[in-house]
């Protein structure tokens, strides 16, 4: 059987200051920081998102996995050892880990997203009266929730599970090109019957799709401003 793998979600947000200092350091420091994530995207699945102009808390998001949780940690203590970091700051953090689903055979152990233009994330916590129905009950009330997310075929969801591991039950991360889509999905979900059980699905991040050197460039707008030189 395939190995469960787990997933690391890190929303980092910049000192405002950083971006006052010299363009020489700035450079070395984003070297830095895309050092660390090269040497882990070696054998890992890594990507980054940029969320300037879609979050006021927090400015880029690295979505990070493996089989074994001592090496995300690895990653995470070498990241924080470039320069880039001591100038920011991790507002929202999720962990989580992959598993089989109970109510569908479209569920993965790897999150594998297929580099839409946007991963919509947010963690998900059910209330207790849902665990107190049946396994019937529930398996009812989810073919409906899975029904409605069917009818957009244009929108790939990537569950993983965090109980025991984090705050959150779920971590939920759609990806889709369509923003538009997403928006009525959502807004369908909220009909459904299994939106009474819905304790908490906020925050929401929308993260636009990036490689790490383009989500560091929209961080000082180093690279936009040569552009338009």
């Amino acid at each position: 059987m395939p190995a469960r793998h787990f997933v690391k979600y890190t929303f980092l947000k910049v000192d405002p200051a950083w971006r006052r200092l010299d363009d020489d350091v700035r450079a070395i420091d984003k070297r830095e920081f895309a050092a660390a994530c090269a040497d882990f995207a070696d054998g890992h699945l890594l990507r980054a998102f940029s969320t300037v102009g879609t979050r006021g808390d927090c400015d880029l998001m690295l979505l990070s996995q493996a089989e074994n949780l001592d090496r995300i940690h690895e990653f995470h203590v070498v990241l924080g050892q470039s320069g880039l970091m001591k100038w920011t700051s991790i507002p929202h953090s999720f962990l989580a880990m992959t598993k089989p689903s109970e109510y569908s055979d479209e569920s993965r152990l790897e999150v594998r997203p297929a580099h839409a233009r946007y991963l919509f994330v947010y963690p998900f916590v059910k209330t207790r009266a849902w665990y107190l129905l049946s396994a019937d009950e529930r398996h009812a009330v989810m073919q409906e929730h899975i029904r409605v997310g069917r009818e957009y075929p244009q929108i790939e969801l990537n569950t993983s599970y965090s109980f025991g591991l984090d705050d959150q039950e779920f971590v939920v991360a759609f990806e889709t090109d369509d923003a538009s889509a997403f928006l009525d999905l959502v807004q369908r979900l909220r009909t459904t019957e299994s939106s009474r059980y819905t304790l908490r699905d906020t925050p929401v991040f929308t993260c636009i799709d990036a490689s790490v050197q383009r989500a560091l460039s929209a961080l000082d707008g180093v690279a936009v401003s040569a552009q338009l030189t």
